[in-house]
C-alpha cells in the first residue's frame, strides 16, 4: 500500500508570526520600536517605579499606591533569606556559572510552602513573591562563595536592588548604583512571547506549578541566542580599545562571518526601546566615575560606527542597537562580572515569568502545537 501523501506544509520556522496566546502583560511592536508593559510605555515606566512595584503591576494589574508600596517592600523583604537546603546547593555549585547555580537553586525555592502544587491565584502569588525576592539572594551568595567568602544575610530595610548590592559587596550600597540596577530590572521585566516566557507558559499549561515553570524558563534564558550576549559586548569594547580602531575591527568581524554583539533583534527592526532607557542609565553612571565615562564614550563611538558599517555591509537587515549593548555597560558600572549578566537578567524577568504563569493557569489550556513529519514512511521489517 502506498504511503499517504503529506498535506501541504504550513510550518512556520521558529514559530515566526504565530500567535500562541493572548496576554495583558506586555506588547512588543518591533516595526515602530515600542514596548508596552501592562499599559505603560517602557520609557514612562522604567526608572520611575521599583521592581517590586513593577512586579505587582504584572501580577495584579495595578501599581501599589503610595501607602501600599512600603508595605509591599517590607513583605517581599521577609522572603529574601534562603533555606539551608538551597544554600547548600549554591555552595555545591560555587564553581558553576551563575545562571546554572540559579537554575539549580530555583527548583528548591518552594520548600517552605505547604502546598507548592497549588496553582490557584493565591498559591501562584505566594510563590511569585518568593521567587522574585530570592533570586538576587542566590546570585549574591554564589558571588561571595566563589570568591571564598561567606554569604551575607539579607537586610529588610533596603530595596531589592540595594539589598543585592549589599549582599554582594558587603558595603552600604551606592544609591546611584542601586537605582541603575533597579531601572535595568524593570526594563527587562517582561517582553512579550520570548523563548523563556514561552517555555514557562508551556510548562504551566500542563497544570504544573509555578516553580517548575520558572525553573524551565531559567534554562531557556541560559541559551546564548536568548539571554547570553551582554558579556561579549564588553569583550568587543575591550578588544576594540579606541574609537579609531572600531571600523576596521567591525569590518573584519563581519567579513569573517561573525555577529556584532549588541546589534540586531528577532523582533525589533528599529532601535530597541530598552536600549534607549539603558543608554540614559549608563550615561548617568558614567558621569559619576572616570573609568565608566571612558568606556561609555567608547561605546557611543562604537555604536555609531557599527550602525553605519552594518547598514553598509548588510543593507536592509535593519540591525539596530538592542538591549544587550547598554545592559553590558550598566551592569559593569555597578561592579558585576560578565558571567553574572544572564543571571541578573533572570532577576528582572522573574517578575514577567511569574505573571505569565499566572495568566496561563487562569486560561487553563494545554499548549500542544502540531508538527510536520519529515521522516520515512511505509517501512517493513525483513526478519
Amino acid at each position: 500500500m502506498a504511503a499517504p501523501t503529506p498535506a501541504p506544509s504550513a510550518v512556520k520556522s521558529g514559530l515566526e508570526g504565530v500567535v500562541a496566546a493572548q496576554t495583558k502583560l506586555s506588547m512588543v511592536d518591533g516595526q515602530n520600536g515600542v514596548l508596552i508593559v501592562a499599559g505603560y510605555p517602557i520609557e514612562e515606566f522604567a526608572g520611575r517605579v521599583s521592581i517590586e512595584e513593577a512586579a505587582m503591576l504584572l501580577w495584579t494589574g495595578r501599581l501599589p499606591d503610595k501607602e501600599e508600596a512600603p508595605l509591599l517592600q517590607k513583605e517581599l523583604a521577609g522572603y529574601r533569606a534562603l533555606r539551608p537546603e538551597t544554600l547548600e546547593i549554591v555552595k555545591t555549585a560555587r564553581n558553576a556559572p551563575p545562571i546554572d547555580a540559579l537554575r539549580m537553586a530555583c527548583a528548591t525555592l518552594s520548600l517552605d510552602v505547604s502546598n507548592p502544587n497549588d496553582i490557584s491565584p493565591a498559591g501562584d502569588l505566594a510563590l511569585a513573591k518568593r521567587l522574585l525576592s530570592r533570586f538576587p539572594t542566590v546570585i549574591a551568595a554564589h558571588s561571595r562563595l566563589r570568591q571564598g567568602l561567606d554569604p551575607i544575610a539579607p537586610r529588610s530595610d533596603l530595596s531589592l536592588a540595594a539589598n543585592f548590592l549589599y549582599m554582594t559587596f558587603g558595603t552600604e550600597p551606592d544609591p546611584m548604583a542601586a537605582k541603575a540596577l533597579e531601572t535595568y530590572w524593570v526594563t527587562v521585566a517582561d517582553h512579550g512571547m520570548n523563548a523563556s516566557t514561552f517555555t514557562a507558559r508551556v510548562i504551566a499549561s500542563t497544570r504544573s506549578d509555578m516553580v517548575s515553570a520558572v525553573t524551565g524558563a531559567v534554562g531557556a534564558l541560559k541559551g546564548p541566542l536568548h539571554g547570553g550576549a551582554p558579556g561579549p559586548v564588553l569583550d568587543m569594547l575591550v578588544d576594540i580599545k579606541t574609537a579609531d580602531r572600531a571600523e576596521a575591527w567591525l569590518r573584519k568581524e563581519l567579513g569573517e562571518g561573525r555577529r556584532i554583539m549588541g546589534f540586531g533583534h528577532r523582533v525589533y527592526k528599529v532601535r530597541d526601546p530598552r536600549a534607549e532607557v539603558l543608554a540614559k542609565t549608563a550615561e548617568q553612571m558614567a558621569g559619576a566615575h572616570l573609568q565608566n565615562a571612558k568606556l561609555y564614550e567608547l561605546a557611543r563611538a562604537v555604536e555609531k560606527t557599527a550602525l553605519r558599517v552594518l547598514e553598509d555591509l548588510k543593507p536592509g537587515r535593519n540591525l539596530k542597537t538592542n538591549v544587550e549593548f547598554y545592559t553590558a555597560l550598566v551592569l559593569q558600572s555597578i561592579g558585576l562580572q560578565p558571567d553574572q549578566f544572564v543571571a541578573m537578567f533572570a532577576c528582572g524577568r522573574a517578575a514577567g515569568w511569574c505573571a505569565h504563569v499566572m495568566e496561563q493557569h487562569a486560561q487553563d489550556r494545554l499548549i500542544r502545537p502540531a508538527s510536520e513529519y519529515t521522516g520515512p514512511m511505509g517501512l517493513t521489517l525483513d526478519r
